[in-house]
């Protein structure tokens, strides 16, 4: 029996010590694995923050390049590495020891002004983003009206008095709009209409409230607003983009030839103070990175100024057009 018992006690001995090494061993492993995750999880932080500093050293960059625009303007032949970066959204890359930035420069003039430009190139811009031409109508009309000091309306624009009978009334702001998002409360325009939808590409990155000028800027204006402007092809259109690269350019009447007497009202060369840049930092050979938009305006004592910041937005590729 003394035999047998020593035998029970011996065996629950055992069972208590492999449960013991059992739990020593869980412990032991949720700690590698907490570790494991801290460790990864600092890692992807300082990746993180490195692709931010380096995203925002593009920003830096491309405001430094437009300085340099501005004091190399008449330079005919630019020596390698030291050309002047065209304004028209290209990307430019800079590259570090273990990263890179991926930035462009876009010229607020070479868009469409809501506020200035004549109605016949923001009409033409939605009805070639795919908006009916009664749609267009209603949208320019409500667009005027909104900016207009009146509360007369256009044939088919709307007034407080419309905007007053919603189910969340509001007045129309019978003043410049300071936003591109404000075109939300503007009678007829939607979000796809703004930001893309239902098969259309959105047209928010075409607009602008910046440029103070009613006249496009042929060096800078993307294919989709050239050919808003009236008697502008997309032959013309084309070329003129075309003629950027070219040493040195040609002039818009060389490129539009005849039909420059009709669109001179609309455009021109002259370039804004106002500068979209958009900007993203990866480390090497990741396409994930940290994105930066922002708008600049360059003040007359050599500085600028951020009009609008955003940190991060979405990117699917460092390289890529900024979302």
């Amino acid at each position: 029996m003394k035999r047998d018992h020593l035998k029970t006690e011996h065996g629950i001995a055992l069972l208590l010590v492999l449960w013991v090494l059992m739990g020593l061993t869980v412990l032991a492993l949720t700690f590698s694995y907490l570790t494991r995750t801290e460790a990864l999880g600092t890692l992807s932080f300082r990746n993180s923050v490195e692709a931010k500093f380096l995203a925002e050293a593009g920003i830096e960059r491309a405001a430094m390049e437009v300085f340099y625009r501005n004091a190399n303007k008449n330079m005919k032949v630019a020596e390698e590495g030291k050309e002047i970066w065209r304004t028209d959204g290209t990307a430019y890359r800079g590259e570090t020891a273990n990263g890179y930035y991926s930035v462009s420069l876009t010229d607020e003039g070479g868009k469409v002004d809501i506020n200035r430009t004549p109605e016949v190139i923001l009409k033409n811009l939605f009805i070639n983003s795919g908006i009916k031409q009664e749609d267009a109508d209603i949208i320019v009309d409500s667009i005027q009206d909104w900016r207009d000091g009146d509360d007369l309306h256009r044939l088919n624009g709307a007034e407080s008095d419309y905007y007053m009978s919603l189910t969340r009334p509001y007045k129309a702001r019978n003043a410049d709009f300071e936003t591109m998002e404000e075109l939300l409360l503007v009678k007829g325009v939607t979000a796809s209409i703004l930001y893309g939808g239902e098969g259309r590409k959105g047209i928010i990155d075409l607009l602008t409230v910046h440029s103070k000028t009613g006249k496009i800027n042929l060096n800078a204006a993307p294919k989709d607003v050239l050919t808003a402007i009236p008697g502008m092809s997309p032959e013309l259109a084309d070329a003129v983009i075309a003629n950027r690269n070219a040493q040195p350019p040609l002039g818009p009447q060389e490129i539009i030839g005849g039909a420059f007497v009709a669109m001179a009202q609309y455009v021109d060369l002259a370039e804004s103070t106002v500068f979209t840049v958009e900007s993203a930092g990866g480390r090497t050979g990741e396409k994930a990175g940290y994105a930066i938009r922002a708008k600049i305006s360059i003040e007359p004592d050599n500085r600028f100024r951020y009009l609008y910041y955003k940190s991060p937005v979405m990117t699917d590729n460092v390289g890529d057009k900024i979302n």
